[in-house]
Order: C-alpha cells, then sequence, then structure tokens
C-alpha cells in the first residue's frame, strides 16, 4: 500500500510540475489556488508535496517587477530548474513505478522535458553569453 502511494505522490507531482510549468510560462499562476485534485478526488495542499508551494513561491518571487531581458534570463533560469526537477522525478518513476502507463509517461518526460531544457539553455548562450 505504501509504494502504491508513493506512486501516486510520484504521478500527481509531475502532472502538477508540467500544470505549473505551462502556467508560468503563460503567465496565468494567480489562478492556481495552492491546492489540486488527486485521482481520488480528495484534495491536496502542495505543501504537502515537499513543500512545492513554497518551491513555486520561490520561483515567482524571482519574476517579479522584472521585465524585458532580465524577466526572460530569470524566466529560463526557473524554468530550467523546474524541468530538470520533472526529469528527475520522471527517472525515479521510470525505476520504482508498477504500472507501464506511468513508465510510459515519464519516457514521455524525460525526452520533452530535456528537449525544451536544450532548446532554454540554447536561447540563454545566444542572447546573453554574447
Amino acid at each position: 500500500m505504501e509504494k502504491n502511494n508513493t506512486i501516486v505522490l510520484v504521478v500527481s507531482t509531475m502532472i502538477l510540475g508540467l500544470v505549473l510549468g505551462y502556467m508560468l510560462a503563460s503567465n496565468n499562476s494567480s489562478k492556481f489556488s495552492g491546492m489540486h485534485k488527486m485521482p481520488d478526488g480528495q484534495l491536496m495542499s502542495n505543501n504537502g508535496a515537499g513543500g512545492m508551494s513554497g518551491m513555486m513561491d520561490d520561483m515567482m518571487l524571482g519574476l517579479n517587477g522584472k521585465t524585458g531581458d532580465d524577466f526572460d534570463k530569470a524566466f529560463l533560469s526557473e524554468m530550467i530548474v523546474h524541468h530538470q526537477g520533472a526529469v528527475l522525478m520522471a527517472q525515479s518513476a521510470l525505476q520504482n513505478a508498477k504500472h507501464q502507463e506511468i513508465k510510459d509517461l515519464s519516457t514521455n518526460i524525460i525526452t520533452a522535458q530535456n528537449k525544451e531544457i536544450l532548446q532554454m539553455q540554447e536561447w540563454y548562450k545566444n542572447w546573453y553569453n554574447k
């Protein structure tokens, strides 16, 4: 039972990371209420997911008041770290998940997030490390 809870937490956190990443990218983070719905219908605070809410708050604070190149630099830096965290979680799921669907999802996350990390690193290098 404990392993099932871990799997649910890992998958939920991966999904939450993807949703939050999208919301950050689209500047719609104010729509996030600090809670998310678990597959069984229960609401869970992000604070229960290893302080996810605090991490996201810190990321958003790094963007506050910035515009132009300052915003873009901070956004890229924060998103690279965010994506790297998603890759680490997905790698853990590949090793520990019971269900093949989770492993397949994790493989897709690793592929997509690594591609985006490389793209963001390239942009940062091209735009700011001249």
